[in-house]
């Protein structure tokens, strides 16, 4: 009898494991499945962008209910808002758009560079990649965040034209708290629509880009980056959209980003020299 129960308890044993692994095996799906699902919700949420407006980002509902800001916006398209403005955001942000395909090797290779060195924080993030955290992901630092950004910058390289790109982000960047977009900044700052905005209070918007919430940011410095802004608008002219601009500018990044190269190479060459 005692053999019997004995080998009884045995044959069960297995079964436990197989129970075990068959656990596993349905979390393991039901994982795979549901990453499956957010992979193909982001990629119809940003075709859709393409055409739909993107009613609301974490941003503002984390800014809203978390910190208590008041929640200013109003979309516009391109043609309603003030064209020194798009110029102002190339001058500041991302002097190369029109020319790269989401990513300027050259700002990034130059702030990798400055970081080592210790020189600046600067962070070598353009329009594009700006657009894509501001509209599907989050603040803030961390590689998991950047990691997404750059999927997601792919994403609205390969879907939206530039023009949109540019529209999307003139719609929904912070500038200033609980104020989204140009047409909000516009209102708040100078009592106009961002159609109207004057090249002076263009620059003077995107002067305050890099941090929009600091309320210890010194008028004098704001000022004197607003200069800045208007002289790069002045050597960079006036961006426009279409097929043939953008093709002069793509050629124009590609010999800008094989000198830098090429100089960067000349210059390690030396010290190793």
């Amino acid at each position: 009898m005692a053999k019997n129960k004995a080998s009884k308890a045995q044959q069960k044993a297995p079964k436990k494991k197989k129970d075990g692994k068959s656990i596993f095996r349905k979390i393991m799906k039901v994982i795979f499945i549901s990453l499956l699902c957010l992979f193909g919700l982001n990629l119809l949420t940003t075709i859709l962008y393409r055409w739909v407006n993107p009613p609301i980002t974490l941003t503002m509902i984390s800014r809203s209910v978390f910190e208590g800001e008041p929640l200013k916006k109003e979309w516009k398209s391109l043609d309603e808002i003030s064209p020194y403005l798009v110029d102002a955001s190339v001058a500041s942000e991302d002097n190369m758009f029109l020319g790269h395909n989401g990513f300027d090797r050259v700002a990034i290779d130059i702030a990798i560079e400055e970081h080592k060195s210790g020189k600046s924080n600067r962070g070598g993030s353009g329009i594009s990649q700006q657009t894509a955290k501001n509209v599907f992901l989050w603040q803030g630092r961390s590689w998991i965040r950047k990691g997404l950004e750059v999927y997601q910058t792919f994403l609205i390289e390969l879907f939206w034209p530039k023009e949109r790109i540019m529209e999307v982000y003139l719609n929904v960047i912070e500038m200033g708290p609980g104020i989204y977009g140009a047409e909000a900044a516009a209102q708040e700052y100078f009592h106009k629509s961002a159609k109207n905005l004057t090249k002076a209070e263009a620059s003077q918007i995107v002067a305050a880009y890099p941090n929009p919430r600091d309320p210890k940011r010194s008028p004098k410095k704001a000022s004197a980056r607003a200069a800045q802004i208007r002289n790069l608008m002045n050597l960079i002219g006036s961006i426009k959209f279409d097929d043939e601009s953008i093709e002069q500018w793509e050629e124009r990044y590609e010999k800008y980003k094989d000198k830098y190269f090429e100089q960067k190479e000349k210059k390690e060459n030396k010290k190793k020299k």
